[in-house]
């Protein structure tokens, strides 16, 4: 068979998909591009915002004309909470979160297709070819944030195993990866559904002490999931000088209406204790604007203590209610107008301390990973990311893909820092 798959939303998403078309590839089936015929189509969708569900109708519409002969198979965040709308919308076959793991097994049955025997490890997403990879170890989430409906499209907080995780990373790594980024709905709770309240420290040491990868990178964090004698992993250089500490507000006001487990004086000392012990870190961080309540002073003390913070940067939400939430019910909501204008402020703000972060670098040598490649000037443009998140160019006639090396950063282009390549420092990651 020939199977499209389209998805929407985290990078969750995306590794359930990869996960997916290995199962495909396994059965002896292919899996094709947007713009080729297809006899299934899934659909991974996300509804973590009204408008991320109203993509996610659109991109089911632009499947349904796209491959009008085709199965159409929806899943998903949107396909959990909004079940009986996808259904309305024509959708033959729904099949919510709970069962995506065994959606290869559904979609099979449903087409009367005979059993395989499916690989064992599935759960990496590639970026690049043999670059970089996304590890889902952690899926669900037990905070109970007003305003966020992903706690109900994704269930309980559960674990993988360490072991299987441990294994999975040595895979990679024989394979090629140079990277692998740890993901998770709520990551920081990696072990609890275990008892044990450090199992993400437990599970970055023994990655560290019993693997040869040559860059460990944490993907989110909520600040009070941070255990004591956390940074001193640092101490070993393959971790990634990177930090996404979810803020949602610079007000505490509003961080209590939010039911958010922090204050703006707890956060930041975390940052100052954080920064302290890495030299260099990237602390990046989620912002809402508009959330119930939030009036202009609000918004300003918020804005304030985004800028005081020195993020290196930004990703702005504005608030979207989102039934069956209690902010939803909330009295006091912000006008989309208003907080439309907010999300500018912030975003202006946001420029110039992503600016500020990246001329800090300017001159200095660093280690980055070339990831892809562009021809450019009769040689090629390399693009890649140090690990404390910069992206940065090089021209080169060479061959860099997968490999780290150090680089004289030499100038700002727009969004990204220009460098210069010292090929007698190539680190041969595979003879660690």
């Amino acid at each position: 068979m020939r199977v499209r798959l389209a998805t929407l939303g985290c990078r969750l998403n995306i590794s359930e998909m990869e996960q997916l078309a290995r199962h495909f590839r396994a059965a002896g089936h292919q899996v094709v591009d947007e713009d080729e015929p297809c006899d299934v189509c899934v659909v991974n969708t996300c509804a973590v915002t009204h408008l991320a569900e109203r993509k996610s109708r659109q991109l089911i519409r632009r499947m349904q004309q796209a491959h009008p002969q085709a199965l159409l198979v929806v899943t998903g965040c949107y396909a959990e909470l909004e079940a009986t709308q996808a259904k309305a919308m024509g959708v033959p076959l729904v099949v919510g979160n709970q069962q995506k793991e065994h959606l290869f097994e559904i979609i099979a049955q449903q087409l009367g297709l005979p059993e395989v025997a499916l690989p064992t490890q599935t759960t990496v997403c590639s970026r690049g070819l043999r670059t970089r990879a996304f590890l889902k170890v952690q899926d669900g989430c037990d905070n109970a944030c007003t305003f966020c409906v992903v706690r109900l499209a994704r269930g309980k907080g559960r674990s993988r195993p360490l072991d299987e995780v441990v294994q999975e990373v040595h895979q990679l790594v024989r394979a090629g990866y140079r990277e692998v980024v740890l993901s998770g709905v709520h990551l920081g709770a990696y072990g609890h559904d275990w008892g044990d309240r450090h199992g993400l420290f437990h599970l970055i040491r023994r990655l560290l002490d019993e693997t040869d990868l040559a860059r460990l990178r944490i993907s989110s964090l909520e600040p009070w999931d941070i255990v004591p004698d956390f940074f001193t992993l640092w101490e070993d250089r393959r971790l990634a000088r990177h930090l996404h500490l979810p803020l949602q507000s610079g007000c505490d006001a509003t961080l209590r209406r939010m039911a958010r487990r922090t204050t703006t004086q707890a956060f930041a000392e975390l940052v100052a204790t954080a920064r302290s012990a890495i030299p260099d870190l990237a602390v990046t961080t989620d912002v809402m604007v508009g959330f119930p309540g939030e009036s202009e002073a609000e918004f300003a003390e918020s804005l304030a203590f985004v800028e005081a913070m020195q993020f290196a940067r930004l990703h702005i939400f504005r608030y979207s209610p989102r039934p069956g939430t209690h902010a939803d019910t909330m009295p006091d909501q912000v006008p989309p107008t208003v907080a439309a204008e907010r999300a500018q402020r912030m975003h202006t703000l946001g420029e110039a301390l992503e600016r500020a972060f990246r001329r800090r670098f300017l001159g200095r040598m660093m280690e980055v990973l070339w990831e892809t490649a562009r021809p450019a000037q009769g040689v090629w443009l390399w693009s890649g990311l140090t690990d404390n998140y910069l992206r940065v160019t090089t021209l080169s006639a060479e061959d860099l893909h997968n490999t780290i090396t150090l680089t004289h950063l030499t100038a700002e282009t727009d969004d990204e820092l220009r460098g210069e390549v010292d090929l007698s420092h190539i680190v041969d990651t595979l003879a660690r």
